[in-house]
């Protein structure tokens, strides 16, 4: 299979996810499924990490090895490595380390979705304030009733929702006179319609948020990658410097992607 085709491929993939995963879901678990489908577009246009350990090691790794160079910078300048392009690679490790982690983000993110399943219920509220009335005149399974379209409205994504709250008071305001023995009155559907605009808000705000997860991992990414190579670097050249010089030194430079692999090594050095 050519490499457009595996493209062509992948993007009909994309298209029956979406169609089967996300557009009729409520909109509890919506969230989830879109921003694991937007993870998925970053691994294929190539976001995705380099190294397996937390970014905080990262950090403290690049900051060790940073020290390190500094003691050893003569060596260092041998391999073309300057005391400009080290403080480079402390400038992109102290611009990484006040990146916002993605717990930050996504405590932001749970914030304004808990707003958003607020507002969603005023609407909720409201929208049955007036579909008690109409039962009330013309009963559940009446053709005046079903106008309104609010059934299975707890299943409803948050988009069929908000047009459900715009139907409901326009269907209202079309039947008002026939509905004022019940009590129903422009009030009553003002409510609705305010509910309506506010959780529109709501829905917005929460999409930005997500954006801005989506952008802040996106970079936080990148960003790391590429300290990461800095790391490899820096371990490549201190590691090539006391070679058969000096242990301690050279382990200094090594990387190790767990605990256990650097105690493993530690214990055959001191054996």
């Amino acid at each position: 299979m050519s490499k457009r085709n595996k493209h062509k491929c992948f993007f009909l993939q994309l298209i029956c996810f979406i169609l089967t995963n996300i557009l009729y879901l409520p909109h509890t678990k919506k969230a989830s499924y879109c921003f694991n489908l937007k993870l998925i577009i970053m691994r294929k246009q190539g976001f995705y990490r380099k190294y397996n350990f937390p970014d905080a090691d990262l950090y403290a790794m690049v900051v060790d090895r940073l020290k390190y160079a500094q003691r050893d910078m003569n060596s260092f300048k041998e391999f073309g490595m300057s005391m400009t392009k080290l403080k480079g690679i402390q400038s992109r490790a102290l611009q990484f380390y006040n990146l916002p982690n993605d717990d930050e983000l996504v405590g932001n993110q749970m914030v304004v979705t808990e707003k958003k399943y607020d507002k969603a219920n005023l609407l909720k509220s409201a929208i049955r304030a007036v579909m008690t009335r109409v039962a009330m005149k013309y009963g559940q399974r009446s053709g005046r009733y079903r106008a309104y379209g609010t059934a299975k409205m707890s299943d409803m994504s948050d988009a069929q929702l908000l047009f459900c709250g715009r139907r409901v008071a326009r269907v209202g305001r079309k039947q008002l006179n026939l509905l004022a023995e019940t009590g129903l009155n422009e009030d009553a559907l003002m409510r609705v319609q305010t509910a309506a605009n506010a959780f529109e808000k709501s829905m917005n705000i929460q999409q930005d948020k997500v954006a801005e997860r989506d952008i802040a991992v996106e970079k936080r990414v990148i960003l790391g990658n590429k300290l990461y190579d800095d790391l490899i670097q820096l371990s490549d050249i201190g590691k090539s410097i006391w070679d058969n010089k000096n242990k301690t030194y050279y382990e200094q430079y090594a990387i190790y992607e767990s605990n256990n692999e650097q105690k493993k090594n530690r214990k055959l050095i001191t054996d």
